[in-house]
């Protein structure tokens, strides 16, 4: 992995990534909120360039121990912890260059969720095990702006309503989207359920015989509802009733020949609205 924080021009490379700085006891929480706060006051009013990059330096060491913690909660998915906290530590250097100390707000509660949401769109673009539709994944990398954004308005963390209502978009996708983490990490299918030998996959059972159209309802639902009315009414009269082309053209007032046309439109249209994969496109052959 490249070194995250290359180019950004501060002197913490040693005290920051390799920690061989002397040790020294930690401050207290209060400590720490009280000089960060005094260091972010002198930053912003500072206009001399060598002494606003001292100031960061300051502020990002003196909440080093913030960023470990944020990176640690997402330990043992997958990605080296090493690895974790060089994003967490690049996230913490952008919130002190970003943050502004006369909005009022505790510097914690703006640096704190932007290096969640840098570690988040981190694991969506390199951690997942069981990868998502885009849209959750795109839905990810938008509630992870969204939630740095109303964080540091509010002064606190936002609700999914709130999240919704910021995006324009449904309560239940921002829980979809929220939910998803589980993506990164799925549980192994040896893992023992109950209190017998049984592992997760023999709970599972066999086959379930509606898991392949199940699936394709689920690939298949996102690109249909952004057809038009007549090719929806065109999909449904042939593969829900279950109508002949001929019968199709007549319910709808046009000819044999333009549904078989249309229907070869519409599958083009869904192949080219599903994620790309040829089991996915396979569904509308």
């Amino acid at each position: 992995m490249s070194h995250p924080c290359r180019g950004y021009g501060i002197g913490l490379l040693v005290a920051t990534f390799e920690r061989v700085t002397p040790l020294r006891a930690e401050p207290s929480r209060h400590e720490r909120a009280e000089r960060t706060a005094d260091l972010l006051a002198r930053l912003a009013r500072a206009s001399d360039e060598a002494a606003r990059r001292t100031l960061v330096d300051e502020v990002v060491e003196l909440n080093l121990g913030v960023a470990d913690s944020v990176a640690a909660r997402y330990a043992s998915r997958g990605v080296p912890l090493e690895d974790l906290r060089q994003v967490a530590y690049v996230a913490l250097i952008r919130s002190v260059r970003a943050f502004d100390s006369e909005r009022g707000f505790d510097f914690l509660a703006y640096s704190v969720p932007t290096m969640r949401g840098e570690i988040r769109r981190y694991f969506r673009d390199l951690g997942w095990m069981v990868r998502p539709p885009r849209r959750i994944q795109e839905m990810q990398a938008r509630l992870s702006t969204a939630r740095a954004e109303l964080t540091f308005s509010l002064g606190r963390a936002p609700r999914p309503s709130e999240l919704a209502e910021h995006l324009e978009v449904s309560v239940g996708d921002v829980e979809e989207a929220l939910s998803s983490d589980a993506a990164f990490t799925p549980d192994s299918l040896d893992r023992p359920v109950g209190d017998g030998d049984d592992t997760l996959a023999q709970a599972l059972g066999g086959l379930d015989p509606a898991q392949a159209a199940a699936e394709a309802r689920a690939m298949l639902r996102p690109v249909v509802r952004v057809l038009g009315d007549r090719d929806r009414r065109i999909l449904e009269l042939r593969f829900v009733r279950g109508l002949t082309q001929q019968e199709i053209a007549e319910d709808i007032g046009i000819t044999q020949m333009q549904v078989s046309r249309l229907l070869a439109r519409i599958f083009r249209d869904l192949r080219q609205g599903l994620t790309g994969s040829a089991d996915a496109a396979a569904l509308v052959e």
